[in-house]
């Protein structure tokens, strides 16, 4: 016999062997499982034409099982499904959302029981893919789902999971602007962020992570409701984490927030540099917020007068033709040519793309302002006086307005001139103005000089006089 006959020998008595050694109950078992698995398919396959029959088929799983196992928790999830997304029942959803939270204990993984949980509190806050489906519920019946939840992990020990769902109902309030809701939730994750052991919770990388995305929904809160004192302090604290590795959305967040706040103080070195930064982080995540991001960025820009144009980065260069942008990227344009009456025409023009944005359009004034200032700057170049009605009209403004302007560049020093309100000229000192100003300051210097000389004069001959009795005729005659 050949070796190789051996061995095929060897592996087929191996083969019968293990044949021999199943019993007959672990047999049984299989089958049982199987049966069920089917049942369970067979129900699932129900859902689209007959959401009821499925819905009995999955309860039939569940009351047939001798003890809670994976098919039961199973079933309980698709009928939680369909009660909430097909059926439109959220209080029968609550239901059998409890009943399957009962089994997240011992009866399945923990990390199967995370996953299915998540998912089923996506949509039923209205996120994940199943968005569309998810019908509009008071929102006392999200907080229910919430509330079993965090019953089932105090349960559990299950602290992960409670931190987890904490943080998604917080993003749920923030998304809702349901303030009220959202600060007690706030304030029990900071609790569970608090430092141990004398660390700070800043130098814990998982609680440092939290923590900034607990200060990202905060950050993000405060700045809808404008109170920038709260907003700054809570910036402050997010630049102070260190030892965090937050996803790229959570920085986003927080960097948008700061370079709006700095907007606000017209800070606009700082803006362009937290907006580039918040740009670029919404774009590593893939998030359609940087299209927003970068129009503020695109504003900031314009608004600080720099001659810099925003698209030429490498990071925002591929967006120059994006619909939402296109807009923002004429509006550079005429700004760069300091054509004030084109800028105002796209501003008109795309109102959804950009002055729709309640925050870009509390910046619009700012901005065509600014524009017109440096229009003003350009267009009295070659003039030595010129009338406020003309400049006015140019520039399609009331003449009050364009002599404001003109005041404003005067007193910055970015014109030299003066303002001539009985005949409504700006009359500039434009040719040889340096020169002319030298020549003020000296004659000035020289009638002060004369004015110090005729006065230290004065007053030595009126020491002289007081100090000799008969005045210059005493004085002569002690020459004799």
């Amino acid at each position: 016999m050949s070796d190789d006959e051996f061995m095929m020998e060897d592996a087929a008595d191996d083969e019968e062997y293990d044949f021999d050694y199943d019993d007959d109950d672990d047999e049984e078992d299989m089958d049982g499982a199987g049966d069920v698995e089917n049942q369970y398919y067979k129900a699932k396959a129900l859902k689209e034409d007959d959401s009821e029959g499925a819905l009995k088929a999955f309860r039939t799983i569940v009351d047939d099982q001798p003890e809670k196992g994976e098919w039961g928790f199973k079933a309980l999830k698709q009928m939680t499904k369909t009660n909430y997304l097909h059926l439109h029942r959220p209080e029968k959803a609550i239901e059998t959302y409890r009943e399957l939270l009962s089994y997240t204990k011992t009866h399945v993984t923990r990390n199967y029981a995370e996953k299915s949980i998540n998912n089923i509190l996506d949509y039923v806050g209205g996120e994940g893919k199943h968005a569309a489906l998810s019908p509009k519920v008071p929102l006392d019946t999200l907080e229910e789902f919430y509330e079993a939840t965090r019953v089932a992990c105090e349960e559990a020990k299950n602290e992960r999971l409670s931190t987890k769902s904490n943080l998604k109902l917080a993003k749920l309030w923030l998304d809702r602007k349901e303030y009220g809701r959202l600060t007690p939730i706030l304030k029990s994750l900071h609790a569970t962020c608090a430092p141990t052991n004398g660390s700070s919770s800043s130098d814990d990388q998982s609680k440092g992570s939290l923590l900034l995305e607990l200060y990202a929904i905060e950050i993000q809160m405060y700045s809808d409701l404008k109170e920038n004192r709260k907003l700054k302090e809570i910036y402050n604290a997010a630049m102070q984490v260190k030892n965090a590795i937050p996803h790229p959305r959570v920085m986003g967040a927080i960097k948008e927030c700061g370079g709006k706040m700095w907007m606000m103080e017209k800070a606009w070195a700082k803006a362009s540099t937290d907006l580039f930064e918040s740009f670029r982080q919404y774009d590593e995540s893939g998030s359609t917020q940087r299209i927003q991001v970068l129009k503020y960025l695109v504003l900031t820009y314009m608004l600080m007068g720099s001659e810099i144009n925003p698209f030429d980065s490498q990071e925002t260069k591929p967006y120059k033709s994006d619909p939402q942008i296109i807009a923002m990227t004429s509006l550079v344009t005429a700004y760069q040519r300091r054509d004030v009456k084109e800028a105002e025409k796209i501003l008109k023009a795309n109102r959804a793309t950009i002055t729709g944005d309640p925050f870009i359009n509390y910046f619009v004034d700012d901005l065509l302002r600014s524009l017109r200032t440096q229009y003003i700057i350009d267009i009295i170049k070659p003039y030595t006086r010129m009338e406020l009605d003309s400049l006015a009209k140019t520039l399609n403004i009331a003449r009050g307005e364009a002599e404001s302007l003109v005041v404003s560049l005067i007193l910055d020093g970015k014109i030299k001139g003066k303002i001539d309100q009985v005949k409504g000229l700006l009359v500039l000192n434009r040719f040889n103005a340096s020169s002319r100003e030298r020549y003020i300051a000296l004659n000035n210097m020289t009638a002060q000089l004369d004015h110090l000389t005729h006065k230290i004069e004065v007053d030595k001959l009126t020491r002289e006089g007081g100090g000799r009795s008969g005045g210059w005729a005493g004085g002569l005659t002690s020459f004799g």
